[in-house]
């Protein structure tokens, strides 16, 4: 009797065991780096929108306007666009906490279409009749804009510039007009006694114009009176789209502007490209909430409305909780400054300095069987796996207030050359505000509930 209870333990611990070594590790399958996908056009859409207050697009990676680059140059450029894009971010949010007035006429800092600009586009109708133009999506800006002729100056874009002569729809803002006082830093045109707005990025790109009224066409639904930028002048290191839609918390932007048709919601899934053949959507209404998402709240800053700040408690690296990374490190103070951000355009997720060398060491410790190699770019901590098809590698899962997020290995070890090399896509930062990446977010149904003051996650969630 005692022989068969000691067997039963024995199995019993083995099970015990071998289940935890399941939640220890997962199967990363070795994929190599992504080539340009091509975007498609208007009318490739999936299915019909038959409810008004709920519409979805496809969308499509920034690397289709490049086509002609190989798979590491195109890695290259996106590591350099994401850099800028923090920069962009980080000195946004830096400026918009400082004390003291405002300068003249100048919007702040914004993050958006220049290089440092969001990194997935859609087809967008403007006007009426419809010109359909690519128009790049950014949680991190408000202002909805895009390039208009006349051009003052204008950078090359892939579609015809907009002309807002030919449309029946469009409709300046008179300076008194309560849109226009939305604006950070409104202008007036003396001559005409209409809006003016401009709207300045971390690398010197700006673009400037009339803030005015106009249709937008989504496929076949239409949403009428959008406060856009019509940019007349528009300057500096700008990729091939038209303009940018804003999607950020702040007064103007299009969720915003949109919240009694919309019930301000919005989700987004963004497919890992070397492992989908699915496209990556944004849905908005209330079908954009996943059944299965798990949600946290949204963290209010007084002093910048336009990020969508969340609360991350902390990190479990192999199914055990890192202990040097605590809500403590991560937290918002009164002056507006730190916390963590969720964002669309940017790539690589950035830690505060000591949280992120807590993880890097962690996933180290979990991943020594693993042939290391040397540095790449922003990455510390890469591996050699030539030769191999997969490999075991720790479980990372971020802890936000009310929802654990278990990362799919594909989402935290990343190819990044065509010789097998793979580096733990996090990077430190030495200033407060640390941001959730698109490569972490990748597979998950995204769900931005403004109405519900929440962001959720629902795992799966491109099918």
């Amino acid at each position: 009797m005692e022989e068969k209870k000691t067997t039963h333990l024995f199995f019993f611990t083995l099970l015990l065991s071998l289940s935890s070594a399941a939640l220890d590790h997962q199967t990363l399958l070795l994929s190599p780096l992504p080539s340009a996908p091509s975007p498609s056009q208007p009318e490739s859409f999936s299915e019909p929108d038959s409810d008004p207050s709920s519409l979805s697009l496809l969308l499509h990676h920034l690397d289709a306007l490049s086509s002609n680059q190989t798979p590491s140059q195109l890695f290259h450029l996106r590591l350099r666009r994401d850099s800028l894009r923090f920069n962009s971010l980080t000195s946004f949010a830096y400026n918009r906490t400082r004390p003291g007035p405002s300068s003249g006429f100048s919007s702040s800092i914004v993050s958006g279409l220049s290089q440092g600009s969001g990194e997935y586009f859609t087809r967008i109708g403007v006007g009426s009749p419809p010109k359909y133009l690519y128009m790049v999506l950014d949680t991190g800006s408000d202002v909805v804009w895009l390039q208009c002729a006349p051009c003052k100056r204008c950078y090359s874009q892939t579609d015809p510039v907009f002309d807002p002569r030919k449309s029946s729809s469009f409709s300046s803002l008179p300076c008194s007009s309560p849109l226009c006082r939305r604006l950070d830093s409104p202008g007036c045109s003396s001559k005409s006694k209409t809006c003016l707005y401009q709207v300045s990025y971390g690398d010197g790109s700006f673009t400037f114009g009339d803030f005015s009224t106009e249709t937008l066409t989504f496929r076949r639904s239409k949403v009428p009176k959008v406060a856009l930028g019509c940019g007349h002048d528009n300057e500096g290191l700008f990729v091939g789209a038209a303009g940018l839609l804003g999607l950020g918390r702040g007064k103007l932007s299009f969720p915003s502007q949109t919240g009694s048709r919309f019930n301000s919601k919005f989700s987004y899934c963004l497919v890992d490209r070397s492992a989908s053949s699915k496209p990556s959507s944004v849905v908005f209404g209330d079908s954009a909430v996943s059944r299965t998402a798990r949600f946290t709240p949204l963290v209010p800053n007084p002093k910048l409305d336009t990020f969508y700040y969340i609360e991350l408690l902390g990190i479990s690296v192999g199914g055990t909780r890192v202990p040097g990374i605590t809500a403590s490190l991560f937290k918002l103070d009164s002056s507006g400054n730190g916390g963590v951000i969720i964002d669309s355009g940017t790539s690589v997720t950035r830690l505060t300095r000591s949280a992120y060398i807590s993880l890097r060491d962690a996933f180290r410790a979990g991943a020594r069987s693993l042939k290391r190699a040397p540095e790449f770019s922003l990455f510390d901590t890469c591996f050699d796996l030539s030769g191999k098809t997969e490999v075991k590698v720790p479980t990372v899962v971020l802890h936000f207030r009310g929802a654990d997020v278990s990362l799919p290995a594909t989402n935290y070890l990343i190819p990044v050359d065509s010789s097998g090399t793979f580096c733990f896509a996090f990077a430190g930062t030495t200033g407060g505000l640390s941001i959730i990446g698109n490569i972490q977010q990748q597979g998950f149904r995204v769900v931005y509930d403004l109405a519900g003051k929440r962001v959720g996650f629902a795992p799966r969630g491109c099918a």
